[in-house]
């Protein structure tokens, strides 16, 4: 995600945004299959699963005691009534003997529940949707949720974060968030630890376009109502599901033999915001020579406006971004921070919001090169003006511990940029590209942590480097200029 901060000078009359860019137990294996219900036996007990994945930062995000494959979720939304209807399914597998599972779901009635066919009771606490099934459901066992719902939602409101999920707009709605937006609009395992395959179903009126994650899968019109279908394959974090919908200028083709679907708004004059959006492939195909494969099966990007929404988020395969990033001229560089959250962020996902730096820092300095390949500025001029001009605040917040409260500070993104070229500088430009390659293959399609990237980064280049990173990641003053080692 990308929020504008305030803006650097590099050199002699050069400006650099400084602006940010805010933007997951991993589900890759194939989805599961429906089983038969196992009674309880006296070998085995039973208990519900938790009620939160376990995350320091957010201890009620997510739930515990499953892993989900695939969400199918089939929703019908009357933007004139704001008044949403759905049936969501979700394939599982348990990875506990249980007894009763949570979704997140907030706001919205649930009207039906069943558990591999069968009725299952259901309660609501909170923001927690309760299901018990008929039968306990067994350790390593596949079993399909399927729940019916139906209300106007509602976003989260969060004073530390800012407000995400779903928003009634003039035209249509728009879902987006982080950290957690999809509980406003379906029942999920709401934390990036849990990721899984999606497939949505988007009813809405005839005249308006309903635009999701992943390759379009075409819309069918009944009875001044279209269907349109979309399918996310990929493991994806909950947060980076996303439902625009509304009236937009449309741009579709093919690149590599992946589908191209971008959307920008029609409240915006055609110009900049199209101009800009339309360079997605080809910052994609740039990041690509030095990030490794791009990881997803489609490509675009939507724009929208909405004075809620002031910022540009990672949404899978298709990056949501604010109308205002493009007021003042064509900016290529968000669409480099969010397409380069494609490979970090999306496909390697944080198994905990402390990490988050992974995220962002990673994406920030994807600005940097993508600034130094088009002949702007370097990397490095753009570490010198960041080293020398950054708040001081930014020393005093360790991006690698950031707290809840600086989850998206500048720390995160701009010391976590530094962070990388100090690594950088460290082990020279074939070990570090070879470290970054590195890692966006081996963890694709999954969850990863700082100790991780750490030891990934010692294996690679053959140094010690635990005494960069505490200083670069966890220390409270500013450090010394990076050395080669």
């Amino acid at each position: 995600m990308w929020v504008t901060r305030h803006r650097l000078r590099v050199g002699a009359g050069l400006l650099v945004t400084g602006a940010l860019a805010l933007s997951g137990c991993d589900s890759t294996a194939p989805e599961a299959a429906p089983s038969a219900s196992v009674s309880p036996t006296p070998s085995r007990t039973f208990k519900p699963g938790a009620a939160g994945a376990g995350d320091a930062y957010f201890p009620t995000y997510g739930n515990g005691g499953y892993d989900v494959g695939r969400y199918t979720v089939k929703v019908r939304y009357d933007p004139a009534k704001d008044q949403l209807t759905g049936t969501a399914t979700v394939q599982a597998t348990a990875t506990a003997d249980l007894s009763a599972f949570n979704l997140d779901l907030a706001g919205l009635t649930v009207k039906t529940v069943t558990v591999d066919g069968a009725p299952a009771t259901h309660t609501r606490e909170k923001n927690e949707l309760v299901i018990k099934p008929a039968t306990g459901l067994i350790t390593g066992n596949g079993f399909v949720a399927e729940i019916g719902y139906e209300g106007q939602p509602k976003p989260l409101k969060n004073e530390v974060l800012g407000d995400g999920g779903f928003l009634h707009t003039s035209d249509g709605a728009i879902a987006l968030g982080q950290p957690e937006s999809a509980s406003t609009w379906f029942p999920v395992n709401d934390h990036p630890s849990d990721k899984a395959a999606y497939d949505f179903e988007i009813t809405v009126p005839d005249g308006v376009t309903a635009v999701s994650n992943g390759v379009p899968g075409g819309k069918t019109s009944k009875d001044g109502w279209t269907t349109w279908k979309w399918s996310e394959k990929s493991p994806m974090a909950s947060y980076l599901s996303t439902l625009v919908i509304g009236k937009f200028r449309i741009t579709t083709g093919e690149h590599k033999g992946r589908p191209v679907y971008s959307a920008v708004t029609t409240k915006v004059a055609k110009g900049a915001a199209d101009a800009s959006i339309a360079k997605t492939v080809k910052v994609a195909d740039y990041l690509e020579s030095v990030f490794g494969p791009y990881p997803f099966d489609a490509y675009g990007g939507v724009v929208v406006s909405d004075s809620r929404i002031n910022y540009a988020l990672e949404t899978q395969s298709r990056p949501v971004y604010s109308a205002s990033f493009f007021r003042q001229g064509e900016n290529t560089e968000v669409v480099a921070h969010e397409l380069a959250h494609q490979w970090f962020g999306d496909s390697v996902a944080l198994a905990k919001w402390e990490d988050i730096w992974l995220n962002e820092g990673f994406a920030t300095y994807a600005e940097w090169l993508w600034a130094e390949h088009t002949k702007e500025y370097t990397a490095e001029q753009a570490f010198d003006i960041r080293y020398a001009q950054v708040p001081a605040q930014v020393w005093r917040t360790p991006p690698g511990k950031p707290g809840v409260k600086g989850l998206f500070s500048e720390s995160v993104y701009q010391r976590g940029g530094m962070t990388l070229h100090a690594l950088r500088v460290a082990v020279g430009d074939k070990g570090f590209f070879e470290i970054v390659k590195t890692w966006a293959a081996e963890q694709r399609n999954g969850t990863a942590t700082t100790a991780e990237f750490v030891a990934l980064a010692e294996r690679i280049s053959g140094k010690q480097l635990d005494a960069l990173f505490d200083t670069w990641l966890y220390g409270t003053k500013k450090p010394p200029t990076p050395k080669p080692l």
